[in-house]
């Protein structure tokens, strides 16, 4: 097990190692899942913290539902019902949780650098669950994993991801753990939706959905973030859907065996037409169960590195072969 780090903040600079423990250590509980009883005893006594200063739907029961598999005693933070409303600072409202004796936390906040900021000062272990446009690394890793369950080891697979990458932190996140694990990655949108640093990740780059799309083994379909479209980055969703929409016809200029993926919410009709979606190319369901399975794994490494550091670690998991 190579996994040493008490943090997970992003996929930059995470190796290849690293990756396959989290993916070799999801596949375990992924069969945990799959059992009429779908529960382990294996962080009994750990406290998990969920702090979600930002909407979400999958990420947040995701997390909720991994922790309760892996038997963690969970809090749950909303900020519009907590004292931020009253103008609690960040590094308050985490102290004061702390001081409740939590093991773990796990933080989705607006603010890109907000886990980092975290880690300087709490003595907890802090996972990011997406910090603005930053980083989303737990679902880069359930779509690491998805597609290597799908097509296998992803060196030399060509993954192209379309759509607003300036605002997409699992672009991001996706092309740091894609690339540690020897793919090849695409960008494709219009120029208005590519953040200037784009070079540095190490893609190509293109405006064109034809070259980008048919000869790809995996296909990501990032969402249209109509709340961050204030700027003018585009002209209209209709011109966006002519130009860069996955629709049948689309879908029928690419492999037969493409995968087609999504992280959700989707804008069925403009970046995604429904029958794609639905239709048997598609993996997006597929990406939510595994997530869950994931950040297990991740909230259990995390824990192994936690005890390490305190105590000798006992013996847990035996039963699912870690």
């Amino acid at each position: 097990m190579s996994w040493t780090n008490k943090h997970l903040l992003g996929l930059e600079g995470v190796g290849r190692d690293e990756i396959l423990t989290v993916l070799d250590t999801a596949a375990k509980f992924r069969e945990v899942l799959d059992r009429p009883v779908k529960k382990v005893p294996t962080l009994r006594g750990v406290t998990i913290v969920n702090l979600f200063f930002e909407a979400s739907t999958r990420t947040r029961m995701s997390f909720e539902l991994a922790e309760k598999r892996l038997s963690a005693d969970t809090l749950n933070f909303s900020a519009s019902t907590s004292s931020v409303k009253k103008g609690e600072t960040l590094r308050d409202t985490a102290r004061n949780i702390e001081a409740m004796m939590v093991d773990m936390a796990v933080i989705r906040h607006s603010s890109p650098g907000a886990p980092h900021f975290l880690t300087q000062h709490l003595d907890v272990s802090i996972i990011n669950a997406g910090d603005g446009a930053h980083e989303h690394p737990t679902q880069a890793l359930l779509d690491l994993f998805t597609m290597r369950d799908h097509i296998g080891d992803l060196a030399g697979k060509r993954v192209t991801i379309v759509g607003d990458i300036v605002h997409s932190r699992v672009a991001k996140s996706d092309a740091w753990g894609l690339a540690a694990l020897g793919a090849d990655v695409t960008f494709c949108g219009p120029t208005t939706f590519m953040p200037a640093e784009v070079e540095r990740l190490g893609v190509t780059v293109t405006s064109d959905i034809h070259e980008a799309t048919h000869d790809a083994d995996v296909v990501n379909i990032l969402r249209i973030q109509k709340e961050r479209q204030e700027g003018g980055f585009l002209p209209s969703l209709r011109e966006y859907t002519r130009l860069f929409g996955i629709d049948q016809a689309r879908l029928a200029e690419m492999r037969p065996d493409v995968l087609i993926m999504h992280p959700g919410p989707i804008n069925r009709g403009v970046e995604l037409a429904p029958d794609v979606a639905d239709g048997e190319r598609s993996v997006i369901l597929d990406q939510v169960t595994n997530g869950v399975a994931v950040r297990m794994a991740i909230i259990y490494l995390l824990s192994r590195v936690r005890a390490q550091e305190r105590i000798e670690e006992p013996e847990i998991l035996a039963e699912v072969g870690l």
